[in-house]
C-alpha cells in the first residue's frame, strides 16, 4: 500500500471518493461529479490549509484522510503548542477491514509527530459505530467534557445580523 500525499494523477479518484463520502453523510443526495470536482480544486489551491493523504495500491485510490494544523491558544508551553486536526478519514467501503484506515491513521500519527504536534483531535458521528469501535481499538479516548456546536446557514446569518 502507498500512503502520501494527493498527487495530480490521483485527481480524478479523489473527485469520486468525495462522491462517496457525501453519499455516506446524505444517503439518497446526488451531486453532479462536477460539483466534486470544483470542491477538490479549491481544497488543493493555495489558500487552503487542508492536507490531503491517500493510500493506493496499484494505481487504485482507497482511502483518505484530511488533516490541517492548528496552533494552540490554552497550551503555551513549546512541546504542546501545535495540534493536528483530523478533518475527514474515509476508506472506500469495499476496502473497509482490509488495514487501510490503520495505515492512514499511522500515516497521520507519524505525519503530526514530525510537525511537532502535540495532539490529534477528531470528531465522529455518535450513530458511526464501527468508526468509534475502530478509534478505539487505537487507543483514541472519548473526550468526555467536550461537546460539538453547529451554526447552519440561518443561524449564522443571525448571528452576523447587526
Amino acid at each position: 500500500m502507498n500512503l502520501g500525499f494527493l498527487t495530480i494523477e490521483q485527481h480524478d479518484q479523489m473527485v469520486d471518493l468525495l462522491a462517496q463520502l457525501h453519499a455516506h453523510y446524505h444517503p439518497g443526495s446526488r451531486l453532479p461529479r462536477g460539483t466534486f470536482n470544483a470542491h477538490l480544486q479549491r481544497l488543493c489551491s493555495g489558500d487552503s490549509q487542508l492536507q490531503l493523504v491517500t493510500a493506493s495500491q496499484d494505481n487504485r485510490l482507497l482511502g483518505f484522510a484530511a488533516v490541517y494544523l492548528v496552533a494552540s491558544l490554552v497550551e503555551p508551553e513549546p512541546a504542546k503548542r501545535l495540534q493536528c486536526a483530523l478533518k475527514e478519514l474515509f476508506v472506500a467501503p469495499e476496502e473497509r477491514s482490509r488495514g487501510v484506515g490503520r495505515a492512514l491513521m499511522k500515516w497521520v500519527a507519524r505525519y503530526a509527530l514530525d510537525q511537532g504536534c502535540w495532539r490529534i483531535d477528531w470528531t465522529v458521528k455518535s450513530s458511526n459505530a464501527r468508526g468509534i469501535d475502530f478509534y478505539e481499538r487505537l487507543g483514541a479516548q472519548w473526550v468526555s467534557d467536550r461537546l460539538s456546536f453547529r451554526l447552519e446557514r440561518s443561524g449564522v446569518s443571525s448571528v452576523a445580523a447587526p
